[in-house]
């Protein structure tokens, strides 16, 4: 849903400033934020668009969804037909530094097993519900930062994240040709629904899945990198809340805005549009199993969906033609 706005962000907006810009993601935004890196990204998000409402998983007749092995198997090779030969693009792009957020297994889930994950899991929900910063007992969030400069890890070493990492334990890797497929399947691999990725290049050892287990809405503490002016952080995005991790969407008083959103805009839907939609929501991952065996419902809905989008766009470029603040309002 927010492929048409990215086409106009990167394809049109960003292109008419020359400052230099960080690209946070994690989950499918790790994605997108990789698209936005390669040249042409406007027909590079058309493909995205197209390739991931094409998503299809053949069903045994005993089967109410596909196994994850299957799905990461068939995910790996999307990721590969899409990015290969065009690594070096979202590496060394001279303007974007692309910042990919894992989750990384501790102890119980350090390791793969059909008890070590549920059981990891209740376990990190909680722990999670106790105390956030708890959560880094069972997942820590590991970060895979394209370099800066031509002296790649020493560069990139150098260079802080955009934002302070200390809410929850943390490492930071350099993203490199021989880990960008690793890092980018291991953020979007949800738990259960897809098999965690073990072992990338130059990462510490262990599963990693889904970045949006500890960074759901990337509610971070985000600074300036030094030598350069403050700006903002803008957040094209599903609803108007930002969620801290995955495993507090249920737990609803994390869910208002902190001051580590002060410099935040986020570009959110309204709630009676999205009324207006297809089934009355905003596509998610859950049609893949209410149209299994209906393609071509699901995809005559998400393409119903994502036209009727273009509609945010043209009212975002509208308001940025005549930009009135009194159509900004508090989180």
């Amino acid at each position: 849903m927010l492929g048409r706005m990215d086409r106009f962000l990167f394809g049109d907006w960003l292109p008419r400033s020359t400052q230099p810009i960080d690209l946070v993601g994690a989950s499918i935004g790790a994605w997108r934020m990789a698209t936005a890196c390669l040249q042409d990204s406007t027909s590079a998000f058309a493909r995205l668009e197209r390739d991931y409402i094409a998503q299809h998983y053949e069903l045994a007749p005993d089967e109410k969804r596909p196994p994850a092995h299957r799905v990461s198997a068939q995910f790996a090779d999307n990721l590969k037909a899409f990015y290969g030969g065009r690594v070096a693009e979202v590496l060394h792009h001279p303007r974007y530094r692309l910042h990919i957020i894992t989750s990384r297994g501790r102890h119980v889930l350090s390791r793969p097993g059909t008890w070590r994950v549920p059981a990891g899991y209740a376990g990190a929900f909680v722990s999670n519900a106790i105390a956030r910063r708890a959560l880094g007992g069972w997942l820590q969030r590991v970060v895979f930062s394209s370099p800066v400069g031509a002296q790649g890890l020493l560069a990139s070493q150098a260079q802080p994240m955009p934002f302070d990492a200390s809410d929850l334990s943390t490492r930071h890797v350099v993203l490199t040709q021989a880990n960008f497929m690793g890092a980018l399947q291991a953020s979007c691999s949800i738990p259960f629904v897809l098999e965690p990725v073990v072992g990338i290049a130059g990462a510490p050892f262990g599963c990693y899945w889904d970045g949006g287990i500890t960074d759901y809405h990337l509610h971070l503490q985000y600074q300036t990198p030094a030598g350069r002016a403050p700006g903002l952080v803008l957040y094209p995005h599903f609803q108007q809340r930002v969620v801290p991790g995955w495993l507090d969407k249920a737990l609803r008083w994390r869910h208002p805005a902190t001051s580590a959103l002060s410099h935040m805009l986020v570009l959110a839907p309204n709630p009676e549009w999205v009324a207006g939609l297809p089934q009355g929501k905003l596509p998610d991952r859950t049609d893949f199993t209410r149209y299994s065996r209906d393609f071509e419902t699901r995809s005559r809905i998400w393409h119903a969906a994502v036209d009727a989008s273009q509609q945010l766009v043209d009212e975002f470029a509208q308001w940025l033609e005549a930009p009135d603040i009194h159509q900004v309002h508090a989180l």
